[in-house]
């Protein structure tokens, strides 16, 4: 699982040196340039300049839901999920506007465990800019946008966003918010899409630990308040 992360990061690593000598040639202009040819624009990938909404979601959830869901335990973490879902631990690692995701018809569930501290260590640009914890770390990607691009830095979260945001369906219809459930608190990027139901979450906790999960309903059997009975039950399980 997390050699499939390290794997985008490596890439995400060596963008940063082309960044580099970017700067030094061309200034911010040029670094929007090569986003938009690397990665693409807000035209070609809605997703990419999608925000935040303002408010913060606080969902009522009951309790009863996850009591039906399937108890799944892998090293380190544990998550309960509905039947008829496949339920894997590993980082999706896949850019979202991949049309080759959308050749995976099945109903399934990613959902992956990092340590407190886990990005800003991993990545040092992170610390260089003053954050130093994954929920900061997140922050920054969610609110990254290519034409506001005027440094290293913030090219470096613009590509994380491509690597954080998978397969959302009909991008132009997506919404992300922010969104707190008890100790659990971070960002969804959802989409009720007549091809399925596609949810993204990334989040801490209050121990700073770092959670996703990824979920495409193929069968549009959830909604937003049943994965979020699905991330209330994310847990480490100190294996």
């Amino acid at each position: 699982m997390k050699k499939k992360f390290l794997k985008s990061s490596t890439i995400a690593i060596l963008l940063l040196g082309a960044l580099t000598l970017l700067v030094k040639l061309g200034g911010p202009k040029l670094l929007q340039n090569y986003i938009k040819m690397g990665i693409g624009d807000c035209k070609k990938i809605p997703v990419l300049c999608l925000l935040p909404n303002d408010e913060v979601l606080i969902p009522d959830i009951n309790p009863d839901i996850a009591k039906h869901y399937l108890q799944y335990t892998f090293p380190k973490m544990a998550v309960r999920a509905p039947a008829g879902f496949s339920v894997v631990q590993e980082m999706i690692k896949k850019f979202y506007y991949d049309k080759k995701t959308r050749k995976n018809s099945r109903s399934i569930i990613y959902v992956l465990h990092e340590e407190k501290g886990y990005f800003p260590e991993l990545f040092r640009e992170a610390k260089k800019a003053g954050i130093d914890n994954n929920y900061d770390f997140i922050k920054r990607t969610m609110n990254a946008e290519p034409q506001n691009v005027k440094s290293i830095t913030d090219a470096f979260f613009v590509i994380m966003k491509s690597i954080f945001i998978p397969d959302v369906g009909d991008q132009n219809k997506a919404i992300m918010t922010r969104f707190k459930i008890g100790k659990k608190y971070g960002f969804i990027t959802y989409n009720l899409d007549k091809t399925g139901n596609f949810f993204n979450c990334d989040m801490t906790d209050d121990t700073g630990a770092y959670f996703k999960a990824y979920v495409k309903d193929t069968d549009a059997k959830l909604g937003i308040n049943d994965v979020f009975a699905i991330v209330s039950t994310l847990a480490e399980t100190g294996q």
